[in-house]
């Protein structure tokens, strides 16, 4: 479950550099630009875009690859 983790706590980084950086007046408002958002980077078809090789993926997340000799 790390890698959802990881993925999920990604997009909420997003979301509040893009989003929520800034006074948001009630709930009201928050829930329409929060959906704004999410439609808007829904609508885009974007993806995670990991910065790492696959040797590097391999030690970080080895547990999900079986090894071979």
């Amino acid at each position: 479950m790390e890698v959802g983790f990881d993925m999920a706590e990604s997009e909420l980084a997003v979301l509040a550099t893009q989003c929520l950086d800034r006074r948001i007046p009630d709930k009201t408002t928050l829930t329409q630009e929060v959906a704004a958002w999410q439609d808007n980077r829904n609508n885009r078809h974007v993806k995670a875009d990991w910065q790492f090789t696959t040797h590097d993926a391999r030690i970080k997340l080895k547990r999900l690859y079986p090894q071979f000799q």
